[in-house]
């Protein structure tokens, strides 16, 4: 992991059990940006809030995220971000949105990419069952994208790509079944 300087933490995301097992076992403190509509839900909301979550505002353009984002990553911390734009609620991932590739580029920062197997949405039933469910988190190596230019579509092409590019790197590091629309593209790119 990059040491003393910010970088994007991208994960693969089933269900809303990832972001807290990263947060738990990363070896150093970082932000957390997810939905907007978890702060609404009494449980998820209050923690999210205790630990002071960036929400975003899915499918709008979200000015306000983006500067908090980008001041996170400018002062140096580190931040957590699922790509694909919210939960799948099943194995394979979906593809990625670009807004992960746009932070990269604005804020000139690696990706590290983590893959998590296990955290299906029945975790916490099965755990509550003393069933002990596994889960397991896989950390690639830090990533760095090419740099964004053009204008227009040209440009959200690019961003597009290199958001695909992110998640490739992730399908790398799961099962094939977890792959999801990456199982192909994780031997051009991994």
């Amino acid at each position: 992991m990059p040491k003393d300087r910010a970088y994007i933490i991208a994960i693969n995301h089933v269900s809303l059990f990832e972001a807290p097992f990263v947060a738990a076992f990363w070896p150093t403190s970082f932000e957390i940006a997810g939905a907007a509509d978890v702060w609404d839900r009494p449980g998820q909301g209050l923690l999210a809030r205790l630990y002071g979550g960036i929400p975003i505002h899915r499918g709008q353009y979200d000015r306000n995220m983006l500067e908090i984002t980008l001041s996170v990553l400018h002062s140096g911390r580190p931040l957590l971000l699922a790509p694909e734009g919210g939960r799948s609620h099943k194995l394979g991932m979906r593809r990625a949105k670009p807004g992960i590739a746009y932070l990269m580029d604005k804020a000139q920062v690696p990706v590290v990419p983590v893959g998590i197997v296990g955290s299906t949405d029945d975790f916490l039933a099965r755990a509550l069952r003393a069933e002990r469910p596994d889960i397991e988190m896989t950390i690639g190596r830090p990533l760095h994208l090419p740099p964004v230019s053009g204008r227009g579509k040209a440009r959200r092409e690019t961003r597009q790509k290199n958001a695909d590019m992110v998640m490739a790197q992730i399908a790398a590091l799961l099962p094939l079944e977890y792959r999801g629309v990456y199982a192909d593209h994780v031997t051009e790119s991994a």
